[in-house]
């Protein structure tokens, strides 16, 4: 009885020494990863100045522009630079999504079919940006087992659209790390199968006392010298923003 109890107590310790991020681990399914990623980048608000780099075999060009977010619901980008595409808004508020364009003082409401399509140009998808898919609800979510990501241990997750999602990927199978859950890279297979977009996260910075990743990259893998690159150059967290900002009366206002 009393070696019982010795082990017993051993055991207890040995427990209470290991770090509560590496129990907590143990018991989190592949949804509930994916979660808290998706927490990471947003925070339960964020105001970010972005600047993206889209990359051609010939050219290069830059945009840059301002987003605000509100948990998954509410989203809203201003393009701030060049001149041509300056004043262009997009907004995302529950399901519906928005676009704002100054030169034709016109707010159009974008379909479902749109979301697929190319974001101003970039390897990005409508959706991609204005997120009006969720990665947690909208997906079903499988664990694959771990693998390494630039020196950091991987979860790596499987995510296949549920029936009832407009998504164009047949699954994305995301690599996010297990120690600040971070996604460091993503992988995007069209409905054959086929891999169409490899996303690399990298270059983590602190910022507002949050880790992010601060540098996105997607890349065509059969398109050779083309991708777009997002960076963040600063971001806020947790500033309070009443519902009513993401109004397309709004949209017009913003500077």
């Amino acid at each position: 009885m009393k070696r019982y109890i010795n082990r017993f107590f051993l055991v207890f310790v040995i427990a209470l020494m290991l770090p509560k991020s590496l129990l907590s681990q143990q018991v989190l399914t592949a949804k509930e990863i994916v979660k808290k990623a998706d927490d990471n980048m947003r925070g339960n608000t964020s105001i970010a100045d972005i600047t993206i780099v889209i990359v051609r075999p010939t050219w290069k060009r830059e945009l840059s522009m301002k987003a605000w977010t509100k948990g998954e619901d509410y989203s809203m980008i201003l393009i701030t630079s060049p001149a041509r595409e300056k004043g262009t808004v997009f907004l995302k508020r529950i399901k519906e999504v928005w676009n704002w364009i100054p030169a034709i003082e016109r707010n159009i409401k974008l379909p479902p079919s749109m979301m697929s399509q190319s974001w101003m140009g970039t390897d990005f998808t409508n959706d991609d940006l204005v997120k009006e898919a969720s990665s947690v609800s909208d997906y079903e979510h499988t664990h694959l087992g771990k693998e390494v990501i630039a020196g950091k241990e991987c979860y790596k997750i499987e995510m296949v659209p549920k029936a009832s999602a407009a998504i164009v990927w047949k699954k994305v199978i995301v690599w996010i790390d297990t120690s600040d859950f971070l996604q460091l890279k993503a992988e995007f297979y069209d409905e054959d199968g086929e891999l169409v977009n490899r996303m690399n996260s990298s270059e983590i910075k602190l910022m507002d006392g949050k880790k992010i990743t601060s540098k996105i990259e997607m890349i065509p893998v059969d398109k050779p010298g083309q991708s777009t690159v997002i960076i963040y150059k600063n971001i806020l967290f947790n500033t309070p923003i009443n519902d009513d900002f993401f109004t397309t009366r709004n949209m017009k206002q913003l500077k």
